[in-house]
């Protein structure tokens, strides 16, 4: 099957599931059932697969709980993160899930047990809470017991039905495709944002390669508003597992999305030793100090949010924020991000960052930090991008990329807002508009109307202005016009006409003289 149809399949039976439970469930908390019915179906799966090796002779799903032993437990805790017991599988909820009388508080029960197995072990603080937003008792889901597990049933036998074989198989991301599905479905109907919680996949490929671009290895990739992390998941999309040695790192202030970014971890096979993803603010409580540098960052932060900024005066001594000498103004925590990024970075890497495009030619103190960020050699390209890429806003975002480890001193500009294809209700980036990009970024050559690069005094001279507007000439796409061809005919039109009104007037005399 390929991924066309395995993308098509799964977004049919998500709606299939959306219209058993049409009604009932506001389609945002919807999206939590269904994305944390295919997490427990996919760590079902996976656990399975560990502890039967590809033994054929082992079935595990069909063994009984008693014959496990606490050395077996232990073991599978220390490699997997956690333990679910044959009882506990998906599959063997799944067989009985209509006729379950009690499969709301089961499936509780489950997920508590699944997330204490961590308890006392490495794994405890990437496994806790993990199931706190797929709250199966919730009157969410109906008012009585019998509501609240018919719902249930109609989401699990879904989720059974997806029949892709191994996770590991799929020509798709599969979590990936079903929160982009259920995003672009249910974000503007629930009043939020898309983009607030997801980075499109096209661009996330996008920002991934930028970051990533002619690192042979980096040690670690790094994203400090990391949503459902689908940045960081693109990197390791993009390039061989081992050029990322020391694992995935996000800070995420959302806690049910901060949920979704470790079940993502887990559901593409990063085990727990290899992400670290923590809760919080990044801006004020910034996480993964004694982690950095990172070599890679990637970033899509909330555009223009309220932040503390001035009001807390110790911010300024911060070591991100004190080198450019002023805060973000209170009102558009957008350059609190990015100087928050750039401390971060390592000296060999580059932080790829999808900005508001207001930010690049404001005044005030987001003019100071422009300043700072171009006089220290520190900004390698800006890029604009076409608008409606993003769920939830129409916004043409642009991409910042940063780096410490620039071979001149100018800053590439590069105007992609033509390269887009319509898909549905949002643009998309392609493939080949992908390496179109690349392209330029990694030639760094002037192309008429697409990149051009301007020297630091020249950024100077416009006020530190950064838009992509103010140094790629915008193509004249008005008809050209020939005026010697116009004028001539224009001549032949009216010596044309000049015949026809001699032909008239003869025709009017020959009527006349009648």
């Amino acid at each position: 099957m390929s991924g066309i149809q395995q993308r098509a399949e799964l977004q049919a039976q998500i709606w299939k599931i959306a219209n058993e439970v049409r009604g009932a469930v506001d389609g945002w908390d919807f999206k939590q059932f269904v994305l944390g019915t295919l997490f427990y179906r996919f760590i079902s799966e996976n656990f399975c697969a560990y502890i039967e090796a590809d033994d054929e002779s082992i079935v595990y799903a069909s063994l009984e709980d008693s014959i496990i032993t606490p050395e077996i437990k232990d073991d599978a805790i220390k490699t997997k993160g956690y333990f679910i017991y044959p009882s506990q599988l998906f599959v063997n909820i799944a067989k009985n899930a209509n006729d379950n009388e009690s499969l709301n508080t089961d499936l509780a029960e489950i997920f508590s047990e699944i997330e204490k197995s961590a308890t006392g072990y490495d794994s405890e603080q990437d496994i806790k809470g993990l199931f706190a937003d797929f709250d199966t008792t919730s009157n969410r889901l109906g008012n009585t017991v019998k509501e609240k597990n018919s719902r249930l049933a109609a989401v699990i036998n879904g989720v059974s039905g997806l029949n892709f074989g191994n996770f590991h198989d799929n020509q798709i991301d599969l979590f990936g495709d079903a929160y982009e599905f259920l995003i672009s479905n249910y974000a503007a109907n629930a009043g939020k944002s898309g983009g607030e919680f997801f980075t499109p996949q096209n661009v996330s490929k996008l920002i991934a390669r930028l970051a990533m671009h002619k690192q042979e290895n980096v040690n670690k990739i790094y994203d400090p508003a990391c949503g459902s992390g689908s940045l960081l998941l693109q990197a390791k999309k993009q390039f061989e597992e081992n050029k990322i040695e020391d694992g995935f790192f996000g800070q995420e202030i959302n806690h049910t999305t901060y949920n979704l970014a470790r079940m993502n971890m887990f559901l593409h096979n990063i085990n727990y030793d290899k992400f670290n993803i923590k809760l919080g603010d990044t801006l004020t409580n910034p996480q993964f100090k004694d982690d950095k540098p990172f070599d890679a960052i990637v970033s899509n932060p909330p555009y223009s949010i309220n932040w503390i900024g001035s009001d807390d005066p110790t911010l300024i001594n911060d070591d991100r924020f004190a080198p450019a000498g002023v805060l973000a103004p209170k009102s558009k925590a957008d350059f609190a991000f990015i100087l928050h990024s750039l401390n971060y970075l390592s000296s060999k890497g580059r932080a790829a960052i999808v900005c508001f495009p207001g930010i690049f030619y404001r005044g005030g103190a987001e003019q100071k930090i422009r300043k700072y960020l171009v006089d220290n050699n520190y900004v390698e390209t800006v890029i604009s991008l076409a608008p409606n890429l993003f769920y939830g806003t129409s916004i043409a975002v642009n991409i910042l990329v940063l780096s410490k480890h620039k071979e001149d001193t100018k800053i590439q500009f590069i105007e992609a807002g033509e390269l887009y294809q319509k898909e549905t209700n949002n643009n998309i980036l392609t493939d080949e508009h992908i390496e179109k990009i690349i392209e330029a970024f990694d030639s760094k050559n002037d192309i008429q109307y697409f990149a051009k690069s301007a020297e630091l005094e020249e950024i100077a001279k416009n006020d530190y202005n950064l838009s992509v507007s103010s140094y790629v000439e915008a193509k004249d796409t008005r008809e050209k016009i020939d005026i010697m061809e116009l004028n001539a005919k224009i001549r032949e039109i009216v010596a044309r006409e000049n015949v026809l009104r001699a032909e008239i007037d003869k025709i009017v005399d020959e009527i006349e003289g009648e």
